[in-house]
């Protein structure tokens, strides 16, 4: 596919405006030295500035035609495309260079979308990650203090399937997670019902770079910004002075809500993976919910 000059600048200059209107309060907090516990987890966590955000790339296959003058022309990933004075994304080069790296995305994107979706952690893991501990990681209070918190935990039955988020578990709650998980067995324990798996598809976006079109990263990244509120309503901290309404999992009403927003972003993470892979590999996996096994 060849892009005229015309058409990506606009592209780009598109790209660019939506990116810096989705950071705009984050750059202003940074700017006033602010700290938020929902909103900043999206720029450290997965390590993405503003300003990398706002670069857009055409993806795999896609050649930039008179672009051979950019600065993009010095960016990792592109090389000279067969028209003179044409880039195009190396896939190629990618995979050469990052055989692991690449092998893992595909794996980490394929296996999960095929997997059938899990409906029943209530967004526990949060929970665990300050069970029976006075010091925690967010400076806020519990809402229902250390006592209340503790015993929502030990009212359930944990069943976190990402490691990355039970690896953060405090000592006494690890054992008290129905499956030991670890790295190595990650790929085979993540499911699309798990609201990090579903966060994380931006992390597999972000790590392609210029293989993924710059507007797909973006949807990544709302969906990663729409399941991370949804993860700190249902975690046990006071957010109320950050404007944040909780959704009590501890009552029935609040896991309904939750099991149901959970299916909503399961249906959008498994949609995002398979716009990835086709744009990536050109090959679609299926692409209907239908096909990958969502299921309560």
């Amino acid at each position: 596919m060849r892009l005229p000059r015309d058409e990506w600048r606009e592209r780009e200059a598109a790209h660019a405006a939506r990116a810096n209107a989705l950071t705009a309060e984050h750059r202003a907090r940074r700017q006033r030295g602010e700290k938020h516990p929902v909103w900043d987890f999206l720029f450290t966590y997965y390590s993405v500035k503003p300003a990398q955000m706002a670069r857009w790339h055409p993806g795999t296959g896609v050649a930039l035609a008179d672009a051979g003058n950019e600065a993009r022309a010095g960016y990792r990933w592109y090389a000279p495309g067969e028209e003179p004075g044409s880039l195009i994304v190396d896939d190629a080069a990618f995979d050469r260079e990052m055989p692991a790296l690449s092998r893992l995305i595909e794996i980490m994107l394929r296996r999960t979308a095929e997997r059938a979706g899990q409906f029943d952690c209530f967004g526990l893991h949060e929970w665990a990650m300050v069970y029976r501990q006075d010091e925690h990681r967010h400076p806020q209070p519990l809402r229902l203090g250390q006592s209340g918190t503790d015993a929502v935990v030990d009212a359930h039955d944990l069943r976190c399937t990402h490691f990355d988020a039970y690896r953060f578990y405090t000592p006494q709650a690890l054992p008290l997670n129905r499956t030991r998980l670890t790295r190595e067995e990650q790929p085979d324990r993540e499911q699309p019902g798990c609201l990090h798996a579903g966060m994380d598809v931006y992390k597999w976006a972000i790590k392609l770079g210029p293989l993924v079109p710059g507007e797909l990263m973006l949807d990544a990244f709302e969906l990663a910004r729409d399941i991370r509120l949804l993860d700190m309503e249902a975690a046990p901290y006071d957010l109320a002075a950050f404007g944040v309404e909780p959704v009590r999992i501890e009552t029935t009403e609040g896991k309904a809500e939750y099991v149901a927003r959970q299916r909503a972003f399961a249906e959008r993470g498994n949609a995002l993976r398979h716009r990835i892979l086709d744009a990536w590999r050109g090959t679609d996996t299926g692409g209907g919910l239908s096909e990958t096994g969502i299921a309560g």
